[in-house]
């Protein structure tokens, strides 16, 4: 239970004592529940993120939307093979404004529709950015390799940015997509998305590196941190961590290449 009701001021004070700095760009991923029982919820946390970091920083939170995917592929849930084809008939393809996020939690819905927030044109792995950098960061986001260099994730680690975990593992830490695109072996998938073609709906396949489903990434945030590479505190009540993005995509990328690289080779 939350000793004291989390305010705008106090989780303000919290991300400016784990390392959270004015005119930073930072990409945030949190968890509302972990942070605790807070006086205006997932309002407060965003407010109190963009007090920090104020007018020259940069905000980004991934504002995936797995739903635009091909229903045979679904798993969590699953749904009947006899819905398939009418889902696929009447699925709406992706829409900056409309489409919403899913499982992405409470704080990226908030700051998805917060005034001034861009959100990048990609119909599963979009990026919702606010701030100095929000404009070239979301110009244009690729389908294929959603999350690879000519992404607005790959742009971001241009910038030299860092990430703040808040309540999150590494499993949620999208940054990793990036490390795994750039890695010489990498696991591959065809994700399958609808899309507006003559006016008309159709789908289209593009290569993407997989899902991860908690098997590499939270083990790579484990040497990661045991190098001594992430911040860590506390934030509202949640254990919340900060890193360069830049650190952690190089240290990532190598540890890929030497954990898949057997697997590959024996292809």
């Amino acid at each position: 239970m939350t000793e004291f009701p989390n305010t705008r001021d106090s989780l303000a004070a919290d991300l400016r004592a784990i390392g959270v700095r004015p005119a930073m760009n930072l990409i945030a991923h949190s968890s509302l529940s972990a942070i605790g029982w807070t006086v205006n919820g997932a309002r407060d946390v965003v407010a109190a993120l963009l007090d920090v970091l104020g007018p020259d920083g940069t905000l980004m939170m991934p504002a995936f939307s797995g739903q635009l995917t091909d229903p045979a592929g679904w798993r969590e849930p699953p749904v009947p093979e006899s819905w398939h084809d009418t889902i696929r008939a009447h699925m709406e393809p992706f829409d900056p404004i409309l489409t919403p996020t899913r499982n992405m939690g409470a704080v990226v819905e908030a700051f998805r529709h917060w005034p001034g927030t861009c959100r990048s044109h990609h119909p599963v792995m979009s990026l919702a950015v606010r701030g100095r950098h929000a404009e070239m960061l979301t110009a244009s986001h690729p389908t294929p390799w959603a999350l690879g260099n000519d992404s607005p994730m790959g742009r971001f680690h241009g910038l030299d940015g860092h990430i703040l975990l808040i309540g999150v593992w590494y499993n949620r830490n999208s940054s990793l997509h990036l490390a795994e695109t750039r890695a010489t072996h990498r696991r591959t998938m065809i994700r399958r998305t609808p899309t507006m073609r003559d006016g008309k709906l159709a789908w289209e396949d593009n290569p993407d590196v997989a899902a991860d489903l908690g098997t590499l990434f939270p083990r790579i945030g484990t040497d990661f941190e045991a190098a001594g590479h992430a911040t860590i505190g506390q934030i509202g009540q949640a254990s919340s961590r900060l890193m360069r993005q830049r650190v952690l995509v190089d240290f990532a990328t190598a540890w890929l290449d030497r954990e898949l690289a057997p697997a590959a080779a024996g292809d």
